[in-house]
């Protein structure tokens, strides 16, 4: 399957599934098992393992649709588990450990395992959800579950082969900068179809400004994502990763100002789909790193270099 062929079927399944009936029902905590079904039958939740027969980027790049769509399932999650968990299969979440807890697991409660992230470390632990596990459930801003699981005694820890803190922060850049170009598009219907004095709002020149900068600005964040897809096989992650993950945090902090000061009342109401993009990229920012952290290491990274090295990752990036 090409790298078109493979988009296009993710864009097709999740603009049928993904409605705003079953954005507000996985909110209030109803896990969507008939989208989780069809997602894993069509094969999606393996696009990351080794033998797929997709390249790294390609499934990264489903990632990106299914922000979006919102998709209300941790499907980043189980890609990546699934890939370092050499043969599993399933529903696979990831959370940080922290005080002998799994912390901020994307739907936890569901899963069939959890991977916990120890980055500093260098190592990850799995928990098989099952009779015994203490799990504690949350949410973030945008109502998605993100859950807590206690680490049972003698729990063995494994070694992390991959950079796994730097590919779940892009899996968040990505998801957000496609989230953000569905905010704009939202919002670019929205203005044309809204007429105030007699003529579409999309035609008086204060909106026209905004709705400029938002394209800016999501061009941006897309564009800062997708270089740090492609240095998924370089040695320049990281540092691509914090220039992606720092930009689409700043992206989606003006965009979704703007988007929501356009739509005016009408965006700020449960109706209205709006809100479930803009809450998601409010709250992917700050999950795996927000833009100060990121921008921090940046900073350091390229102070250590020196004016030679800084000048060297200017010029050659893409």
């Amino acid at each position: 399957m090409t790298d078109t062929m493979l988009t296009d079927a993710a864009e097709r399944m999740f603009a049928d599934l993904c409605d705003k009936a079953m954005l507000d029902a996985a909110e209030d905590g109803a896990f969507p098992s008939a989208l989780w079904n069809t997602v894993a039958e069509s094969g999606f939740h393996q696009l990351a393992m080794p033998d797929s027969g997709v390249s790294l980027g390609d499934a990264f790049a489903v990632v990106g649709i299914a922000g979006r769509h919102a998709l209300p399932l941790p499907l980043a999650e189980t890609l990546l588990a699934n890939r370092w968990l050499a043969g599993s299969d399933g529903l696979a979440t990831i959370g940080q450990v922290q005080d002998g807890w799994i912390v901020d697991a994307p739907w936890g409660r569901a899963a069939d395992r959890i991977l916990g992230l120890d980055a500093e470390r260098g190592a990850c632990v799995v928990v098989e959800l099952g009779e015994g596990v203490q799990v504690r459930e949350g949410a973030n801003l945008a109502g998605e579950p993100r859950d807590a699981v206690a680490l049972p005694d003698g729990a063995e820890w494994l070694p992390l082969l991959e950079p796994a803190y730097a590919y779940l922060a892009l899996a968040r850049a990505v998801a957000s900068a496609g989230c953000l170009a569905r905010v704009l598009e939202l919002t670019l219907q929205y203005a044309g179809e809204r007429e105030q004095f007699g003529r579409a709002i999309s035609r008086f020149q204060a909106i026209q400004h905004s709705l400029a900068v938002m394209a800016g600005e999501v061009a941006a964040a897309g564009r800062a994502a997708d270089a740090a897809v492609d240095a998924l096989d370089g040695d320049r992650l990281e540092l691509e990763v914090a220039v992606a993950k720092a930009r689409v945090g700043e992206a989606a902090g003006v965009v979704a100002e703007i988007a929501h000061q356009v739509h005016g009342a009408m965006g700020f109401t449960h109706e209205h789909q709006l809100h479930h993009f803009t809450r998601r990229a409010w709250a992917w920012r700050d999950e795996f790193g927000n833009e100060t952290h990121w921008q921090r290491r940046l900073g350091r990274h390229l102070a250590a270099g020196g004016a030679d090295g800084l000048w060297a990752f200017i010029a050659t990036r893409g």
